[in-house]
């Protein structure tokens, strides 16, 4: 069994061309019945992968694969899975409960194939252009249920001492109010930090080496992770969400199709669309969107100051409001999958992750490990 030490915790792979699966055994399961609702959006994903072993690795394979969680703003409706595997079955992790399509071959010498489909409903998630934010108040003692309570808590890449926790003092002052804090926390990470796309995947989130370098860049987890630590470090509880993009944006894609594209034919081409959102919790109200790692990335593709009507009117949709031409996973963080790795615990679980005999596959070789992922808008 190989050990590849940079691997180690990474839950990020390359992307290559469609694949032809050899169709073998097939399998559906159905998450939830079919519904509709004013105002939703409903994409149906293609997944195609053809496995392949590192060099010199042969033996068992195992495939974990992330599925859409439930929650007020999507629902996954149906999943279906067809391929040559040996056994697939649908099952979570013991911590954060990250939902993963578990894939295993016998025998890594043959061909390893697989296609997933997942039906998807989205709804703009909107506390802060519906006004239900704005008419917020902070209750006289603030106290969060106990399963948010975990959100407030360090991780190996969310530390809240140190320089995070001195950061965060000096952002937030005096302020004692949680969301007009959240919302200090929000304008400083997007204005201070800017997109990096040298950094391969969407960036580790290592929130310590990224402050204390004194360079404030990155991709999306790593300058949402920054705004979630600063928030936990600020006595906020806060959490990342990974997900991918599915299609155009409307809302948003006026300003920029950096939120999403597709095509005539409302395919949107996302093996490289995987995109990290953040959130944070408001005692007596719930949990709040943001996503300032999307700020910087229009800044960037449009070539515009922090300072352009564009970019403030992007800055301030995306504090309270996501528009959703994207699903969200799972917020699981440091965390060891279900069935368990053999090179244990994780980052972050927004990519699909592989073992060939516990050695994972080289997610710097994009002939390592072939996947394509197609989703189209059922209008």
């Amino acid at each position: 069994m190989l050990r590849r030490d940079f691997l180690k915790g990474a839950a990020v792979m390359s992307a290559a061309g469609m694949v032809a699966p050899v169709m073998a055994s097939a399998a559906t399961t159905d998450v939830t019945t079919q519904y509709s609702a004013g105002g939703r959006r409903r994409f149906v994903m293609t997944q195609a992968y053809d496995v392949k072993p590192p060099m010199g690795s042969e033996g068992k394979v195992k495939l974990w694969i992330p599925l859409p969680e439930n929650t007020e703003f999507q629902q996954l409706n149906k999943v279906e899975y067809k391929g040559n595997f040996d056994d697939a079955y649908i099952t979570m992790d013991y911590s954060y409960g990250a939902k993963t399509l578990f894939v295993t071959w016998a025998d890594s010498k043959k061909p390893m194939n697989l296609n997933v489909e997942l039906d998807i409903s989205t709804e703009d998630w909107e506390p802060a252009a519906s006004g239900a934010l704005k008419h917020y108040r902070t209750p006289t003692e603030i106290r969060y249920p106990e399963d948010v309570q975990r959100y407030l808590q360090p991780t190996t890449h969310i530390p809240t001492d140190g320089i995070v926790k001195t950061t965060a003092d000096k952002i937030v002052g005096s302020e004692t109010d949680p969301l007009k804090k959240a919302h200090k926390i929000y304008l400083w990470v997007s204005e201070n930090m800017f997109r990096d796309n040298d950094v391969i995947g969407c960036g580790t989130g290592d929130v310590r080496t990224i402050l204390e370098s004194g360079k404030l860049s990155g991709k999306c987890t790593d300058i949402n992770s920054v705004f979630v630590a600063l928030a936990r470090a600020a006595g906020i509880p806060a959490r990342e969400m990974f997900g991918i993009r599915l299609g155009r944006g409307i809302k948003m894609g006026k300003y920029s199709s950096a939120f999403g594209s597709a095509d005539e034919h409302n395919v949107a081409k996302e093996s490289g669309g995987q995109h990290c959102r953040a959130m944070f919790f408001l005692a007596g109200f719930g949990w709040v969107p943001v996503d300032p790692a999307d700020v910087t990335k229009m800044r960037l593709k449009e070539h515009k100051e922090h300072s352009a009507p564009e970019v403030q009117a992007v800055n301030e949709y995306l504090f309270g409001n996501w528009e959703m031409n994207w699903v969200g996973f799972n917020w699981a963080r440091d965390f060891t999958l279900a069935p368990a790795p053999e090179q244990g615990a994780l980052n972050n679980f927004g990519y699909p992750y592989a073992e060939v005999d516990g050695d994972p596959i080289n997610f710097y070789d994009p002939k390592a490990f072939a996947y394509d992922y197609r989703s189209t808008e059922q209008l």
